[in-house]
């Protein structure tokens, strides 16, 4: 009578499908795991080391930083054909799309700047001088602002997307590596992988607000780096991957203060939730899986199989 009970609780509350793609970074790939069944269901070929991975807004084109192959590819999600290259300037790593589904934001590593690409003519229409090592992108929900970090410079470079300017350059701790606007816009935040933080700017003042460290029980310091980060429904609480610590850190959005650790595969980069939030898909680079977390419980629930060094992660909503 229990399972019977559980079963119809299940198909009263079903999962919405959906699917994740990941970027395998040493075996040219793209794995796309199915958010219902949590299998891998097809693996696409792609460019030389590809490492960020991001959608349109209506899903129908899906685009890939082959870094080594220094393009960005334009995929056709639904056959998994290659439709075109993007210029991206050299060593593209990650980039971010502009609110207005044209507009792509990249980061150059290797020539210090970032990139502008109009996805629709194709054509590149600003290159910006930034720090060296350029790594992690974001632009804020108004589209008025963009984000570049550099891993070297240790900076955050703030850039106005109207006049393709720099208008501001704020520090942080050692190599930082990812960005996001978080509650509306208000707050923007960056992980410092070295430095082993993530530091809490106020938009309007670019100024800090905070600085968040983290402390994993059993782990040497040194192993506990943050890179990729994603918040839940409402900003309340963000999942931070911590690298070779392997672990998931839980943090509260408002107190900024580190709630709970969760156990992953091995050297965990980037994320992505499905469609409702209450699955959580991590990139464990040197395990080579994909680990999915119960949002709610925060507990691993399975580890996926996908190829060699998985790097990025986006969520595709099912046709």
């Amino acid at each position: 009578m229990i399972r019977t009970i559980s079963a119809l609780c299940l198909l009263a509350q079903p999962l919405a499908a959906g699917e994740i793609w990941v970027t395998n970074e040493k075996d040219d790939t793209v794995s796309v795991i199915s958010t219902e069944t949590l299998e891998v269901i097809q693996t696409y070929p792609t460019g030389e080391r590809p490492r960020g991975i991001t959608f349109s807004q209506d899903f129908s084109r899906l685009y890939i930083c082959a870094s080594d192959s220094d393009a960005v590819q334009v995929m056709d999600p639904a056959t998994g054909e290659i439709l075109h290259d993007l210029p991206s300037g050299e060593d593209p790593e990650q980039f971010v799309l502009h609110p207005n589904d044209r507009h792509l934001y990249i980061a150059n590593e290797d020539d210090a700047i970032t990139t502008v690409v109009d996805t629709e003519t194709r054509k590149v229409i600003a290159q910006i001088d930034v720090g060296v090592e350029p790594e992690g992108m974001a632009v804020s929900p108004d589209g008025r602002i963009a984000i570049t970090t550099s891993e070297t410079t240790n900076m955050a470079h703030w850039i106005d997307t109207e006049t393709q300017a720099l208008f501001a350059n704020t520090l942080v701790d050692s190599r930082p590596r990812h960005a996001e606007f978080v509650k509306n816009g208000t707050e923007m935040w960056v992980s410092s992988e070295i430095g082993g933080t993530l530091t809490v700017f106020d938009t309007e003042t670019q100024t800090e607000k905070a600085k968040i460290s983290f402390e994993v029980q059993g782990v040497h310091p040194d192993r506990v780096q943050p890179v990729g980060f994603e918040l839940t429904t409402g900003d309340s609480h963000a999942f931070v991957a911590l690298g070779p610590s392997n672990h998931v850190a839980v943090v509260n959005a408002e107190t900024y203060e580190v709630e709970d650790y969760i156990l992953v595969g091995r050297r965990v980069w980037h994320m992505a939730f499905n469609e409702d939030r209450s699955q959580l898909f991590t990139t464990n680079g040197v395990s080579g899986d994909v680990t999915v977390i119960d949002v709610a419980a925060r507990k691993a629930l399975k580890s996926i199989k996908v190829g060699r060094f998985p790097w990025g992660a986006a969520y595709r909503a099912a046709n």
